[in-house]
């Protein structure tokens, strides 16, 4: 016996997504399939668009992509994908790392909410859940220049089984016994997402509610940590904070050390 999969993975609801749509977003898209919503809004405000406040879903992206280039894959409807676009000239540039860590923190609030689900974050873009922590959800931000304007994009893990997942390491809500409707959660991510994203933009950075919440998810904060570097250089040491810049800071025993989300490959734990 076969299972419908319009009745095991629905399509989300775009009416009562738009119905609720709120500022910062002013509009919203949802497409079948596309190769990466993210690529996507980068290639219209490249052309000229303004894609600020511009929320696109894709029921099946075929080409996501993570950090250094890393392919994502999962089938259709497994997933909740999406991109959107925030202007940032009102935030110093210096400040713009911190808006991929205010979104896992936004994927927190909004998992929270809807079923307690308990997340951890880790720096600089993994969303985590379960015991061991699984891959849950991945962040991805990218600079649409020449504008000041950066497209952030989220994978969420939503009904994928751990056979279907591209990687053993990573889990999704319905493995977790989480609710697993995306289009309330769709609705509650961009909600989380943009009361985020006022604070940021009128902080002009991170705020203090933003760092105290992000240390409270981290799971990397306090922890001995290896940061494998291009080249294959590493560094190691404890995780003692993030700054200003959304950098993270490391303890070597030596001397403290910041390191950028493009500075590293991977980190991993000790």
């Amino acid at each position: 016996m076969t299972t419908d999969p319009d009745t095991a993975r629905p399509p989300l609801d775009a009416a009562a997504l738009r119905a609720r749509l709120a500022p910062p977003w002013r509009e919203l898209e949802v497409v079948d399939e596309t190769g990466s919503t993210n690529a996507d809004l980068l290639a219209r405000a490249g052309s000229g668009t303004d894609v600020d406040g511009l929320v696109l879903l894709a029921e099946h992206q075929t080409a996501g992509r993570g950090r250094h280039g890393r392919h994502w894959s999962a089938p259709p409807r497994s997933q909740l994908s999406l991109s959107v676009g925030v202007r940032a000239d009102g935030v110093p540039s210096a400040a713009w790392g911190w808006l991929p860590l205010a979104t896992g923190v936004a994927v927190a609030d909004a998992l929270a909410g809807l079923d307690e689900t308990r997340t951890g974050l880790k720096w600089p873009n993994d969303v985590l859940a379960g015991d061991p922590p699984g891959k849950l959800a991945g962040i991805l931000a990218e600079v649409a220049a020449p504008a000041a304007v950066i497209v952030v994009g989220l994978g969420l893990n939503v009904t994928m089984t751990a056979e279907e997942a591209p990687d053993p390491a990573a889990t999704s809500l319905s493995l977790l016994g989480a609710a697993t409707d995306r289009t309330a959660l769709a609705a509650a991510v961009l909600h989380a997402l943009g009361a985020r994203i006022d604070a940021w933009r009128r902080a002009g950075g991170a705020d203090a509610a933003l760092i105290d919440d992000y240390r409270r998810h981290s799971v990397t904060l306090g922890r001995r940590v290896r940061a494998i570097m291009p080249g294959d250089r590493t560094l190691a040491g404890t995780a003692t904070g993030v700054d200003d810049l959304g950098r993270l800071t490391v303890d070597t025993g030596g001397q403290t050390v910041a390191v950028s989300a493009g500075d590293i490959t991977h980190l991993r734990g000790i």
